[in-house]
């Protein structure tokens, strides 16, 4: 049995992850905020000591959507660079066989042509509402290389789209588009207001799906450039908001607030890398998925569900 470790692995991807491996009879050591904060380098350590990991992924993040990165810029770009600095030079140290991490599309410039593919990567600076948090995360990227370069150190870079599902966090203060589309039309049947004017776009990706490309990475790359890992399929917010609208069955009024801002103006990615090196394909259309995320959410809601 593979000794393994998944930083964030009591969080939304993770968690997700963690129920894959045990699937396969693994038994992934469960590395949690309350248990090691990975931004001290004296937890990082202690986590390496108390796990002693073949293999290693690395999740754990502080992200939010628009209005979370808006009020935290330094903390995410502090806390998401330093807990991957500290995963580098730990998996170093350590002799790690393996490192794969969770990059971000935030990362992608500004106007990237869509698809994102990979090579665009650095072609500018990331959209400015999540640039901090998507600066600090091509910062790893660069330390993957590098230690790949002169340590031999096998850390795998992963750039997994928007993600959806069951366990998201729909805290509306820190949630992405569609937990906090689905928390807001559940709570309030007459009238939501949407921040922007709905003409960005995104790709969303379900959890499981995602969690299933980490594993296919961790079974079948070991290369130094980044991969994505999404649908290929691009949905406007006003399409999103419609869909979610129609699932939950909302009928109040959407109010667009122009003076809020859009965020990144498009966002797709080219997932044709992630099929030719290790197979992996999106295998949940959205529809399934947001029925299966809202059907979740109104379970662990009762209360706020009831209509």
């Amino acid at each position: 049995m593979t000794r393994i470790v998944v930083t964030g692995g009591g969080g939304f991807l993770g968690s997700h992850l963690v129920d894959r491996l045990r699937e396969r009879g693994e038994d992934p050591y469960v590395a949690r905020r309350a248990d090691y904060d990975l931004t001290r380098w004296d937890d990082a350590a202690r986590l390496f000591a108390d796990a002693r990991p073949e293999l290693v992924f690395h999740l754990a993040a502080e992200v939010g959507g628009i209005g979370a990165n808006r009020a935290n810029p330094g903390r995410y770009w502090y806390a998401n660079l330093q807990m991957g600095v500290n995963m580098l030079e730990q998996s170093r140290l350590t002799g790690v066989d393996k490192l794969v991490i969770a990059g971000t599309v935030c990362g992608y410039p500004k106007f990237a042509p869509v698809p994102f593919r990979e090579a665009d990567f650095w072609d500018g600076y990331p959209e400015e509402t999540n640039a901090p948090y998507g600066v600090a995360k091509k910062s790893i990227l660069v330390g993957a290389q590098s230690y790949r370069e002169q340590y031999g150190t096998n850390a795998i870079f992963l750039l997994p789209t928007n993600l959806y599902g069951p366990r998201d966090n729909f805290d509306l203060e820190t949630s992405h588009v569609i937990p906090a589309l689905i928390r807001k039309m559940i709570e309030s049947p007459d009238e939501i207001v949407l921040w922007g004017d709905g003409s960005p776009s995104r790709e969303y990706l379900f959890v499981e799906d995602c969690a299933e490309g980490f594993l296919l990475t961790a079974d079948h790359y070991d290369g130094a450039e980044p991969v994505n890992l999404g649908t290929g399929v691009e949905t406007t917010i006003r399409e999103t908001a419609e869909l979610v609208a129609e699932l939950v069955g909302f009928t109040g009024r959407i109010t667009w607030d122009e003076s809020m801002p859009n965020g990144q103006p498009r966002r797709s990615l080219d997932a044709t890398r992630a099929k030719e090196l290790f197979g992996f394909e999106a295998r949940t259309p959205l529809r399934e998925g947001l029925e299966r995320t809202i059907a979740w959410y109104r379970a662990q809601a009762p209360v706020h569900a009831a209509r």
